[in-house]
């Protein structure tokens, strides 16, 4: 264990602990507040679909995603680090918390010293290195989940690895103790009590490489039956010369001095070995510590391990599910022990799993290392996005079902316009669960619902799912994903003019990525419904869909009215998606249909859309000149995918020239990424509100498009601008937003489009 060196990779996200951050961006006021929890972020620990704990980078966890669907952002003191060392000189006992707690906990020495040290990212690993003058010792805790791509196994595993690093640079003897201590979150630690408080218990094991120690929490004896209740624990390694010691009771509500004066006495703790249920209705803690000497300039890793076991699933409506991590550790929900022993064992083959991913794309040096810190945390989102990752009853032993939230303000699972763009991590890194999701939006296009909803941004009515009509998502947390799909109803999902088209370049794009006929084989009755049901908008017979003067697609608050450059173009590309799928399944009656479909379409598309210098937004509408950031997405699909191109190639360098220097360069002074509409005259399109935002995945998917024209300079400083907000200006780290303004204030946090930066990874592969 020793010979794990501590290690910070190029490209890591660096921050002064607990230093604030200078006119951070704030939350747009329309068309409503979005979730602003402020800059106090980190990376989320927790594999995909356990659920996931934000430790931010001022030393508290703060963050929790343990119940899918659920945002909840509120500090518990009692999850806490802490350390003590001893010299010649006296003792010093520290939380390692810039904060302090308004009243839990007095006891605690609080508020260590904002700026003593830096905290660093890169998904899914951080560290903190602690730089106090007061700190005789050299200390750093290095920290992760084994959110591994390809692997199906450990990166569903609801476990955080801490690795502490020590290093006494004196000439004399020291003595140090690490204290982690952790509130009972059974309950998830706020609506529910556990009766009778639960059991919290010592236990200890032999391993092969030390004797692992530490606490267990659970709910009770019998299995999990809701979805709060599982089991939690926290273990080290016991090795010669490290003692490791424990309390497996304490009040988290109290002053805390019993257990502080304990530790602060001599950095262990006095273990109080057996079973206790604490006091019902009380928030309970559990801790323990790692003791050692250090020699002058030795140097000792201390590894640290927290897991939990909340087996059940529960949505809105009451549909239950099992956790992934229950195909391999069981049902019962008091397997936390067992999911931390194997991180002990484990964590170094864990570690290396990850550096070996990493390593290649960080040691480019055609990159920017700017591009390195975005590219690997923007992957934040994969485990952190009310993710689900869940067992198929249907299929125990399979993939199971999967789907990420499109936001914790827009509440649905795998939005589709949204995924086209912010889906390229999860086919690159785990493309087993992308292709699961794209059989469950299979399965949809045939569906019916023809119950009756309330269009909320008109007052209207209309069937909640049409068959031929791509769902705008897979459902919703709320309700019953999977069951009950189109949970968005802001617009009427049925007429837009975008979905079956996406889903077409989906469904393809998965194909020339993973090389799965199969997939293809499977969804060619959907891709050929889908296209007539699309087809039926193109009411002129001019081979295009037409807009209907209302948000149909997803810029969902700026209408398009007749043919579009944004749908057009998705149409345009889908036909030829289309033709190529039909050659793969020998279907030639469909690929003369789709070629005479496309033949009128381009003549159509050019002849309206096209003014010399760019792709006009739309054909009929009062701002239909605008030049807009995203005209050109079918594209970017083609040349992804190898498609032909959709428009004549010169047209193409064309327009993303105009897109850069107005939509780019033009719009604050080049530093906030792409602006999704603007005049001619150069002014911002302020015709609605998404018009004059920035759209983060849309300026990474616009860098990649230039990128694959060739376009060098352009596409990186488009991305910059995006990296630039969200790392560096604006305090968006690990919450980056949909959309911006100008002043670089948010709309919905945490969200799932920015996950095109991977796009950019796709073209630089090719």
């Amino acid at each position: 264990m020793a010979s794990i060196a501590l290690e910070i990779p190029r490209g890591a996200w660096r921050r002064p602990i607990g230093l604030p951050l200078e006119n951070p961006g704030r939350s747009l006021p329309e068309p409503h507040v979005s979730i602003d929890d402020g800059y106090w972020q980190g990376v989320p620990l927790g594999g995909i679909g356990a659920g996931t704990i934000g430790r931010t980078y001022r030393g508290d966890f703060a963050r929790w995603h343990l119940d899918p669907g659920r945002h909840r952002y509120e500090p518990l003191p009692a999850c806490m680090f802490s350390i003590f060392v001893e010299d010649q000189s006296g003792r010093l006992s520290q939380a390692l918390w810039t904060e302090a707690p308004s009243r839990e906990l007095a006891a605690w020495p609080w508020r260590y010293p904002v700026g003593a040290g830096f905290y660093a990212a890169l998904y899914p690993r951080s560290w903190f290195v602690y730089e106090w003058e007061r700190l005789p010792v050299r200390l750093a805790v290095e920290q992760f989940s084994p959110v591994i791509p390809h692997n199906y196994r450990e990166s569903s595993y609801p476990v955080a690895v801490f690795l502490w690093f020590i290093e006494n640079p004196t000439s004399e003897p020291l003595r140090v103790g690490i204290l982690f201590t952790w509130q009972n979150l059974l309950g998830f630690g706020w609506d529910h009590r556990v009766p009778g408080g639960g059991i919290h218990r010592s236990r200890a094991e032999a391993l092969a490489s030390g004797r692992m120690i530490g606490v267990e929490m659970m709910g009770g004896e019998g299995p999990a039956q809701e979805p709060w209740d599982g089991s939690w624990a926290l273990a080290a390694l016991e090795v010669p010369g490290v003692e490791v010691t424990y309390r497996t009771w304490f009040p988290a509500e109290g002053d805390g001095a019993e257990i502080w004066e304990d530790f602060a006495a001599d950095g262990r703790l006095e273990s109080d070995a057996g079973a206790i249920s604490p006091p019902e209705g009380e928030r309970a803690g559990a801790g323990l510590a790692a003791t050692f000497r250090l020699a002058p300039g030795e140097k000792r890793v201390v590894p640290m391990a927290l897991a939990w076991d909340l087996p059940i699933v529960e949505f809105g409506a009451g549909d239950r599910w099992y956790r992934r991590h229950t195909v391999f550790f069981g049902r019962s929900g008091r397997n936390a022990w067992e999911i931390a022993r194997e991180a002990l064992e484990r964590y170094p083959a864990w570690r290396e799993g990850i550096q070996a991913w990493q390593r290649p794309i960080l040691s480019d040096p055609t990159v920017p290392d700017w591009y390195l810190t975005a590219l690997f945390n923007e992957l934040y989102f994969i485990a952190d996005g009310a993710t689900a990752w869940v067992v198929d009853p249907a299929d125990p032993e399979g993939i199971g079902r999967f789907a990420q939230i499109e936001c914790y303000d827009y509440p649905f699972y795998e939005t589709l316009d949204v995924r086209f763009y912010g889906s390229f991590p999860l086919l690159m890194l785990w493309p087993e669960l992308e292709k699961a999701v794209m059989r469950d939006f299979i399965a949809t296009v045939p569906q019916a619902d023809l119950t009756l909803r309330t269009i909320e941004a008109n007052g209207g009515q209309a069937p909640r799912k049409l068959p031929g009509a791509l769902p705008h998502d897979l459902g919703s947390p709320l309700e019953a994903p999977w069951r009950l799909p189109n949970a968005y109803r802001f617009q009427d999902p049925n007429i837009w003019k975008d979905l079956n088209s996406k889903f077409v370049l989906l469904l393809y794009r998965d194909y020339v990525f993973t090389g799965d006929r199969g997939l293809v084989e499977s969804g060619w009755p959907a891709v050929r419904m889908a296209l007539e049901y699309l087809k039926l908008f193109d009411r002129d017979a001019d081979g295009l869909p037409e807009n209907e003067g209302l948000p149909d697609q997803t810029y969902d608050t700026w209408p398009m009215r007749g043919p579009s450059a944004y749908c057009g173009g998705l149409w345009l590309a889908a036909l030829e998606a289309a033709i190529r799928m039909a050659d793969l399944v020998g279907d030639p009656e469909a690929r003369s249909r789709y070629e005479d479909w496309l033949r009128r379409a381009r003549e159509s598309f050019e002849a309206l859309l096209w003014n010399g210098q760019y792709y006009r937004y739309d054909a009929l509408s009062p701002h239909r000149d605008s030049i807009m950031a995203d005209q050109l997405a079918g594209q970017w699909y083609a040349d992804l995918t190898g498609l032909p191109p959709i428009v004549p190639e010169p047209h193409i360098l064309q327009a993303f020239r105009t897109i850069y220097d107005y939509n780019v360069r033009r719009f604050a002074e080049g530093r906030r990424g792409a602006v999704n509409g603007m005049r001619p005259d150069g002014t911002v399109d302020r015709c609605s509100n998404q018009s004059a935002e920035v759209w983060v995945g849309v300026t990474y998917a616009l860098a990649s498009a230039m990128l694959a024209r060739g376009m060098e300079e352009e596409a990186w400083r488009t991305a910059w601008g995006a990296y630039h907000v969200t790392y560096e200006e604006k305090g968006y780290w690990f919450r980056t937003p949909e959309a911006w303004d100008e002043r670089g204030d948010f709309r919905a946090s945490m969200y799932l489009r920015p996950g095109a930066i991977w796009a950019i990874e796709w073209v630089r592969r090719r």
